[in-house]
């Protein structure tokens, strides 16, 4: 009984530490304590920026008493968060530190308001000035903003998760009302066919031009083996009419040799018995 109660109290203890862990605070039950802020409490609570803060492990908040919110109470819900979110700084800072900080001259801190998505021209960003005087100033790093609010104290500080900074007035970004969500760059379509040129146009008619070579080229082939063969032959088949027409004209040759002697022999006897007569 006894290793089985204390395997569950480890257990509890575990989870208890892991909890602790991964909620290191949650800025709706700080500023509660503290009555002076009851009005930014409940802005950061409709606007949800309460989750968002309670979700990062290391935050510092400057927070405005109930008195200077005058900057953003007839402003749409959306642009308080905007407004807000620029109050919300994505580290630990305390007094001390921002003394430091400041002494170097317009030192620029990155806030909640710069991972929307929405953020230009430095409007995520704030710039913190030790003035002449010693005080501590905060500005938008919007070019031309200025200063817009001063540090008044420590409110509540929870080394090195947490830390919550009174100011005197809320610093609005110039231009953040009209800001939109800008989708990220699209590819460019393709360019369309051009037109072909001139040049382009013309080569069609050189390609005809090739086209009409093999045409003439063809055309022995055709008549080669086909139409010209038996042309070619009739040559050969004339030779026997040749021969044939140089026959008869032997034989006229060789019945006119006969014919002579005939003739001859004739005489030869007409004569023979013309001499015997005398």
């Amino acid at each position: 009984m006894n290793s089985k109660h204390t395997s569950l109290l480890l257990l509890l203890l575990l989870t208890t530490i892991a909890t602790t862990s991964t909620t290191a605070f949650n800025i709706t039950r700080l500023l509660s304590d503290y009555p002076d802020f009851a009005s930014f409490n409940d802005l950061l609570t409709q606007t949800g920026l309460a989750d968002e803060i309670n979700s990062r492990q290391t935050i510092t908040i400057l927070a405005v008493d109930n008195s200077g919110l005058d900057a953003v109470s007839d402003r749409p819900v959306d642009v308080v968060k905007r407004i807000l979110s620029v109050h919300v700084i994505l580290d630990y800072y305390d007094s001390a530190k921002l003394q430091k900080l400041s002494k170097k001259k317009n030192t620029q801190l990155t806030t909640l308001f710069q991972t929307s998505g929405i953020a230009t021209n430095q409007a995520g960003f704030l710039t913190v000035t030790q003035m002449d005087d010693g005080e501590v100033s905060f500005g938008s790093s919007v070019p031309g903003a200025g200063i817009g609010a001063n540090l008044v104290k420590e409110v509540v500080t929870k080394p090195y998760n947490i830390s919550v900074l009174q100011i005197t007035d809320i610093v609005v970004p110039p231009g953040i009302d009209n800001l939109k969500f800008q989708a990220p760059p699209q590819a460019p379509p393709p360019p369309p066919a051009s037109a072909p040129s001139d040049d382009e146009a013309t080569a069609p008619a050189s390609s005809s031009d090739d086209a009409e070579t093999p045409a003439v080229s063809e055309a022995p082939a055709a008549e080669a083996p086909v139409a010209e063969g038996p042309a070619a032959a009739s040559p050969v088949a004339d030779a026997p009419k040749g021969e044939k027409a140089a026959a008869p004209a032997a034989d006229e040759k060789s019945s006119a040799g006969r014919l002579g002697a005939a003739v001859a022999g004739v005489a030869l006897a007409v004569a023979s018995s013309f001499f015997a007569a005398l």
